[in-house]
């Protein structure tokens, strides 16, 4: 059973998922990590409803990137469009969970009003950025 971490405000978001017997949210690939986000209540905006139409799910992972599909030509040219890339740049939306995964949700794909939050001048109201360490190799 893959475990999902998903860092938001430097806070780890972990859950279990049992890919086999988790209904699709109809949000993006089913068994994504927007997938998951959804199933597990965890915000992950996704502006196009998780067609790869936009790049509101990019989602940088941090650790297992390996246990992610991998990314197809129309993912790639999609994140050619987004803010601030990385190697490890990936669209919730197209990235299927194969095994255990750690992500971090930026700042800036966040939508503070739908998660009930407040948001002042790209900071966030989360006390301790960066709080999340990665595991010991």
């Amino acid at each position: 059973m893959p475990r999902v971490t998903f860092i938001i405000d430097g806070e780890a978001h972990v859950v279990d998922v049992d890919l086999a017997s988790m209904p699709s949210s109809h949000h993006g690939l089913p068994g994504s990590l927007l997938d998951i986000a959804k199933n597990f209540d965890v915000p992950l905006e996704h502006a196009c409803g998780g067609s790869c139409a936009c790049t509101t799910c990019h989602v940088v992972v941090r650790e297992g990137g390996g246990n992610l599909s991998d990314m197809q030509d129309d993912e790639g040219d999609r994140l050619d469009t987004a803010w601030d890339v990385t190697p490890h740049s990936r669209l919730g939306c197209q990235a299927v969970v194969r095994g255990d995964v750690v992500c971090e949700i930026p700042m800036y794909t966040r939508n503070y009003v739908q998660e009930g939050g407040a948001i002042q001048l790209g900071k966030s109201t989360a006390q301790t950025p960066g709080a999340w360490t990665p595991a010991k190799a």
